[in-house]
């Protein structure tokens, strides 16, 4: 097998709604296992034991999206120095993940063919994970 790259996102407490979140948005098979079910960090307190030690979003797009609740006693700090992008050629499946991202959350660049050609925005989702969505322009 291949080496593979793929985004893997820390979550507050909210692991569980944003991978189903992410699932509605791009379809696939989500598998979610918690603290408790693995015995750990804090897992005996009632707590930290439903909450997601490991989650992977696997979709027939050939997706694969990572993300877990912080270990307990870690602190959650977002910040700003990465993003998730989503690009091709597929307009409509795009602007159908972007419709999705982007409600409930905040635009910073709308959707729109930009100075290189490419249909291009950037947002949050409501769970303020940045998301960059790129609409390859078609030659010929």
């Amino acid at each position: 097998m291949a080496s593979t790259l793929n985004p893997y996102l820390s979550f507050d407490g909210d692991a569980r709604q944003a991978m189903e979140f992410y699932q509605d948005v791009f379809g696939g098979e989500l598998s979610l296992h918690t603290y408790g079910e693995f015995g750990g960090p804090g897992a005996e307190n009632a707590e930290n034991a439903d909450k997601i030690m490991h989650g992977m979003l696997k979709t027939t797009e050939g997706f694969t999206l990572m993300g877990a609740d912080m270990p307990p006693g870690m602190k959650h700090s977002p910040g700003n120095t990465f993003a998730v992008s989503v690009s091709g050629e597929d307009e409509s499946a795009l602007r159908g993940y972007w419709d999705k991202l982007s409600s409930g959350g905040s635009v910073s660049v709308p959707l729109e063919k930009q100075m290189w050609g490419d249909v291009f925005g950037m947002c949050a989702d409501r769970f303020g994970v940045p998301w960059m969505v790129d609409i390859s322009r078609s030659e010929g």
